[in-house]
């Protein structure tokens, strides 16, 4: 039996709340895009609310970074000044975590964000995320890894420091206290 995917009318209402607090305190995250037009796609696509509230709650604090007109979409990045707490000392992916025969993490990156609905960011999001912000001063985040690195055994992962985005490797079974993922949602 899957999750049921739907938020009550209460939370559903205090979510979009929040979402729109978010919204417009940050207006220079999304230029040109007006509040009711989200709200709108939102109402519509419940389960994609459900989505954003597993973002809110394991602490990504999502947003809208722009709007894609071929598919008419809104695009939510995690915008939480450290990557999302609720998402940290996670290793890439179950290969890795099944690798792992001591000292496992509690879950792997690519499987919650699957349960949550959603995708890690790319290099390219993420370093687009950079630029509407300084974001992973503190911390770090595995972003998606490309097969021919992820087939060797290695993941990738990003930060922000001296002024830099700087993508590093690791391990797939690697994990940390201070890296989690950082994740988008088309609505």
């Amino acid at each position: 039996m899957g999750v049921k995917k739907e938020l009550s009318q209460e939370k559903s209402n205090e979510l979009l709340q929040i979402l729109k607090t978010r919204f417009e305190k940050n207006s220079d995250r999304h230029k040109g895009l007006e509040w009711k037009n989200v709200l709108a796609k939102l109402e519509a696509n419940s389960e994609k609310l459900w989505t954003l509230n597993e973002m809110e709650t394991s602490g990504g604090e999502p947003d809208v970074v722009g709007y894609d007109n071929k598919t008419n979409e809104y695009i939510f990045y995690d915008c939480s000044v450290e990557s999302p707490a609720g998402r940290r000392s996670y290793c890439y992916d179950r290969e890795a975590l099944d690798k792992r025969k001591e000292n496992k993490p509690k879950n792997n990156a690519l499987e919650a964000a699957s349960v949550m609905g959603v995708e890690l960011l790319t290099e390219e999001q993420y370093r687009d995320l950079q630029k509407l912000g300084k974001f992973d001063n503190k911390t770090s985040s595995w972003i998606a890894t490309p097969a021919d690195i992820r087939k060797l055994g290695g993941a990738i992962f990003a930060d922000f420091r001296y002024e830099t985005v700087f993508v590093y490797h690791n391990g797939a079974d690697s994990y940390y206290a201070a890296r989690g993922f950082r994740a988008s949602l088309r609505v």
